[in-house]
């Protein structure tokens, strides 16, 4: 999938909802922004851009989560898919399962 085609969200919009939401969670544990670049192990420079463009390294991500208390959320990136109906488990049955990619 090119990444153009993303219906749902903009890469924008994914990161700057990532973003507001770990600053809603900072907030609620009343750590200012420095307190909490601290307590991450992080720089503040790079806190206050994260905060302002959604811009962050996964290792400041991840450092992030454990200053919150919330490795689980990135523990459940990329799982197998959950399944509505029995159709859909049928239907993800019918297709290939791949080991690798195809030569191009």
């Amino acid at each position: 999938m090119e990444i153009d085609t993303i219906k749902l969200h903009s890469v924008h919009g994914v990161l700057t909802g990532i973003a507001q939401r770990l600053k809603s969670r900072r907030l609620e544990k009343n750590f200012s922004q420095k307190d909490f670049a601290k307590r991450a192990g992080i720089g503040y420079d790079a806190y206050l851009r994260f905060e302002n463009t959604g811009e962050i390294t996964l290792r400041n991500l991840v450092l992030c989560a454990i200053a919150l208390d919330d490795v689980e959320s990135l523990n459940t990136l990329f799982n197998k898919k959950s399944y509505a109906s029995i159709d859909e488990i049928l239907k993800e049955k019918v297709q290939v399962k791949r080991q690798r990619a195809s030569k191009k």
